[in-house]
């Protein structure tokens, strides 16, 4: 007697790639995938051509790999229980802008990269202004850094081995012994700073968010011209960027 089933052949595929793209965040091309899957390339071919056209895939016109959009944050925007982060921090993202007059950012990481999901812009007419959705390093800028530094240090140490070190300044940290002593030092003191490590003239400080047993559930931030948040005052916006991050932690049950 046959047993009967109620699985999909061509969904699972869709998924198994879906899956495996989001364990590799630089992307995959189609006989990577192929091979990677054991399925033939005109299969992976339809899979990732439909699931471009609906937008959860995105391609990368120069190496053809592909890798996984930023709809998926849109379907399920991060919840703690029953609480949208977004929604809770909002109000504490708003706070901190109007007392710095600077653009306040909110992210979380997905992968072994940074995403930005929330924003709020500066008071300024010269601002910070990126995309929703947009990608960052974890180990050239404050939030990135932030990402990194609050694991546990066995997964801060592999993460470092596995993550591409590009030096986009000169302030840019390449060294991964030189990373791991600044991650030390962001647990430490609670909140990062960014140098011009990843754009030059561009100044990030921002903290942690963490749940009740203290892991980390995202990361909120400050983003500035250097000439308006120098290095100098990074101790200062860094205490009100913790207070931000701990109201928001609190609104979150912790």
């Amino acid at each position: 007697m046959k047993v009967a089933t109620t699985s999909v052949p061509a969904l699972e595929r869709g998924l198994d790639v879906l899956e495996l793209l989001n364990q590799v965040p630089e992307g995959l091309g189609i006989s990577e995938l192929a091979a990677r899957l054991s399925l033939n390339k005109n299969s992976v071919f339809r899979i990732t051509h439909t699931l471009t056209d609906r937008n959860y895939l995105e391609r990368d016109p120069l190496t053809k790999r592909f890798r996984l959009s930023t709809k998926f944050l849109t379907l399920g925007l991060p919840q703690v229980g029953d609480v949208s982060l977004v929604e809770e921090a909002l109000p504490f993202m708003r706070e901190l802008r109007d007392a710095t007059r600077e653009t306040v950012q909110l992210g979380i990481r997905v992968g072994d990269e940074g995403v930005i999901i929330e924003q709020v812009s500066g008071l300024h007419p010269l601002r910070i202004a990126v995309d929703i959705g947009l990608r960052f390093p974890l180990h050239n800028n404050a939030p990135g850094k932030t990402l990194l530094a609050f694991q546990n240090s066995e997964e801060v140490a592999s993460t470092i081995d596995r993550i591409p070190l590009t030096a986009d300044t000169s302030r840019t940290i390449t060294d991964p012994k030189v990373l791991l002593a600044e991650c030390d030092r962001i647990r430490s003191c609670r909140y990062a700073s960014d140098y011009a490590e990843a754009d030059e003239g561009i100044h990030c400080v921002a903290a942690p968010i963490t749940g009740c047993d203290e892991n980390l559930i995202a990361v909120v931030w400050v983003s500035a011209p250097s000439k308006r948040m120098p290095k100098g005052v990074f101790s200062s916006v860094g205490k009100q960027v913790l207070q931000c991050a701990d109201k928001i932690a609190g609104r979150l049950g912790r």
